[in-house]
């Protein structure tokens, strides 16, 4: 089966060390450790950690090799960052937001996923984004919070056949 290819954007990473967001934050990365998931960076994630404290960095650092891909930020992200600002889904000073979602798409990941409810994960948002998305000859991106994700876990409504 084909791993899911699943963008995080840094409150993702951050998330598996606050205490209201950890167990979620950090089931998506043992799912990457489990082999369900592929992880993917963009220079924008490096960028942001730069800052963080050492536990957050770790969260990257400690995955096994194969769990991690980097999506470069070429012209391209850059093109659809940029219209995602022209179209007012975000203003010009949340460029780094535009980023991660132009990078996910591009990259063609499965889901992006984020804890950052003001910029990313919102009704409105989503909408927005994958509006523009559309606009530029891209797919439908989903955008999840960790919580939403879930892996190789059997359904409680399902039936074994």
């Amino acid at each position: 089966m084909r791993k899911y290819r699943v963008y995080v954007d840094t409150s993702a990473i951050g998330g598996c060390e606050d205490e209201e967001y950890a167990d979620d934050s950090r089931r998506l990365f043992d799912g990457a450790r489990s082999g369900s998931a592929l992880i993917l960076v963009s220079a924008i994630v490096a960028r942001e950690l730069f800052s963080a404290p050492p536990k957050v960095i770790a969260v990257i650092e400690g995955l096994p090799p194969g769990c991690l891909e980097e999506v470069p930020i070429t012209q391209e992200v850059l093109a659809l960052r940029d219209a995602y600002v022209a179209a007012g889904v975000v203003g010009p000073q949340r460029l780094d937001d535009a980023g991660h979602v132009a990078a996910a798409t591009v990259a063609r990941a499965d889901a992006i996923v984020s804890w950052n409810f003001r910029h990313i994960v919102r009704l409105d948002k989503i909408r927005a984004y994958n509006q523009v998305n559309l606009l530029q000859g891209y797919g439908i991106l989903t955008i999840l919070t960790p919580k939403e994700v879930r892996f190789d876990e059997p359904q409680e409504d399902s039936e074994d056949i």
